[in-house]
């Protein structure tokens, strides 16, 4: 066996590995009961799985072009996957689209009552409910 069959072994290797995680990211999104949980699923095994594709496709090309390109894809995504999934969570607590007995820990609860917000059972931003209550002056 050469060295170019074994790294289009270890390509194809990743592909079939990124190619089940974001499989199992996408049954995730549609079978998971809330809104968390399909949080989760829509960021974790979805980058990993995307991390290990842009491996297959970088073992089985093997041009440094090809290696920079992937990887400030590989960047951008472990840069902006968190951060979407955090704003995502953030919106679906703010606007009630949870059940509080779903969680154990609810740190943010705390801090959101502290700034003066409640939580909404019908999320309607027009009406203002989503801001801070303001103190008389």
């Amino acid at each position: 066996m050469t060295a170019d069959e074994v790294y289009d072994l270890i390509g194809a290797l990743f592909l079939v590995g990124g190619a089940f995680f974001c499989l199992a990211g996408a049954l995730g999104l549609v079978r998971f009961p809330d809104i968390l949980s399909r949080m989760h699923a829509a960021t974790k095994p979805q980058v990993f799985g995307l991390l290990l594709a842009l491996l297959g496709v970088a073992f089985s090309i093997r041009d440094v072009k090809v290696w920079l390109s992937l990887l400030v894809v590989i960047v951008l995504q472990i840069l902006t996957a968190p951060v979407a999934g955090h704003l995502i969570g953030r919106v679906a607590y703010r606007s009630g689209e949870w059940e509080p007995d779903d969680l154990v820990v609810d740190e943010l609860a705390e801090d959101l009552r502290d700034a003066g917000f409640t939580r909404n059972e019908e999320f309607r931003p027009e009406r203002g409910k989503d801001r801070p209550t303001r103190s008389s002056d």
